[in-house]
């Protein structure tokens, strides 16, 4: 892959993961008692519209990509509907409303991720080696999405000047520590959409400057995700799939709980966006070097060491205090391993394994789990262990968190006792007569 190709498509990756980090760590800040007031309930269905939406992006996202239109047409058009409807999402404050909205950008963005995916894979010599030196860039967009926030909840009304404060470095620290309260914090929140619809159109622009990438008629089957699916009746994939589930179950509870649990453990809620950041910092080296781990240690263990990252750090959340709120920060790091050592992983092992003509559509079965399945289990049963955990003072975060923790240890159990990868080079759907036929 030549430099003008490569930089073109760490660009699109940094644009595309930009507009989720932008809205999704402060979301259930935002929808909570302190703001808009949607009760468990709403709040459940908000997240889950990500989760309605992986649903149709593999049926129809992946098809129309896979096989009707240019891929790099469908993501401008998909951006462009999606970078809208975040707009308008700063100016909703009902559950209808809100919902509406979020579901639309949602159906539009949850098929880029695999498009953007499947555009990378099209114009790389070698996925194992350069994916990851492409896929890194997406990093960098969802934390320059996030630190802003650090200053946009300041209150520049009640924050001294330097000679008042006694110093530039104490200012600093007044500045940051002096936040707008009220309906004034809850409108700063809102600019976290704003930011995110910027980000999407810009986006829908920049893809008139992609590699073309053509859809492919006329290959395998009429309709690309019957042919994911049969690829199931393949032991290594269906395994797999169980485990990418569970895996997934466990990743969407730190977006669920973690803002919360940040502000329980008196963490400034400007600055919530930014630790939860740490985890991406990390995932830039994973995702550069991720290559050398799998050509070192194999599929197999790579994800096991995934998987093992959200255990340790689901641990360390269950036995976090506000003495040890640095701890508890700090074990974001390994929220990177986790993300990169598993998901990206997992989508580098189906470009591997699957026929050309379905990649697309395997990438989409794959997120039907990551981002489909999984969050929409995953969101009614955080919220009704958050109930189930309830005491008088707030939700007991301590015995929350070991639930997540013991289904870590689980499907890492599975993955190494059951999960048999093919050689290096030969493809899993050879091991199953008839499985794509």
């Amino acid at each position: 892959m030549n430099k003008s190709q490569r930089f073109k498509l760490s660009v699109m990756m940094c644009l595309q993961y930009a507009v989720w980090g932008a809205w999704l760590p402060l979301l259930g800040l935002y929808l909570g008692d302190d703001y808009l007031k949607f009760t468990g309930w709403e709040r459940a269905w908000i997240f889950n519209a990500f989760a309605i939406a992986s649903l149709t992006g593999m049926f129809l996202g992946g098809q129309l990509a896979d096989r009707y239109f240019a891929q790099e047409k469908f993501l401008a058009v998909a951006h462009l509907i999606g970078g809208l409807a975040m707009l308008g999402l700063a100016n909703a404050r009902q559950f209808w409303p809100f919902f509406g909205l979020m579901l639309l950008h949602c159906l539009c963005y949850v098929p880029t991720l695999s498009v953007t995916n499947a555009i990378t894979f099209a114009h790389l010599k070698d996925a194992q080696k350069e994916f990851g030196l492409v896929r890194v860039w997406g990093t960098p967009g969802w934390i320059a999405a996030s630190w802003p926030f650090i200053i946009i909840p300041i209150d520049w009304t009640k924050v001294p000047s330097v000679g008042e404060a006694g110093g530039l470095v104490k200012w600093l620290g007044t500045a940051l520590s002096t936040l707008k309260t009220g309906a004034a914090m809850e409108a700063a929140l809102t600019s976290t959409f704003t930011v995110a619809g910027i980000a999407g159109l810009a986006l829908a622009g920049f893809c008139l400057f992609l590699p073309h990438t053509p859809p492919r008629k006329g290959e395998g089957e009429k309709f690309a995700p019957f042919g994911a699916l049969k690829l199931l009746a393949v032991p290594s994939i269906l395994v797999l799939f169980i485990v990418t589930f569970f895996d997934s179950l466990v990743h969407y509870c730190y977006f669920f709980w973690t803002s919360s649990y940040l502000s329980h453990l008196k963490l400034g809620q400007n600055w919530i966006a930014p630790a939860m950041s740490i985890g991406q910092i990390a995932e830039i080296l994973t995702m550069a070097g991720l290559g050398w781990f799998l050509k070192r240690f194999g599929w197999r263990r790579i994800m096991i060491f995934g998987i093992l990252g959200h255990v340790v750090r689901f641990g360390i959340y269950a036995l976090g205090t506000p003495e040890t709120l640095w701890l508890v920060i700090a074990s974001n790091v390994v929220h990177g391993f986790a993300y990169a050592f598993f998901f990206a992983t997992v989508y580098v092992f189906v470009d591997t394994h699957f026929p050309k003509d379905v990649r697309t559509s395997a990438q989409s079965l794959f997120n039907l789990l990551i981002l489909g399945l999984g969050p929409f289990t995953g969101n009614f049963l955080w919220g009704w262990l958050g109930d189930v955990f309830k005491t008088a003072q707030g939700v007991d975060f301590h015995k929350l968190f070991l639930v997540p923790m013991a289904l870590g240890v689980v499907a890492a159990a599975i993955l190494a006792v059951f999960f048999h990868p093919p050689p290096q080079g030969q493809r899993a759907a050879e091991n199953a007569s008839g499985a794509v036929k």
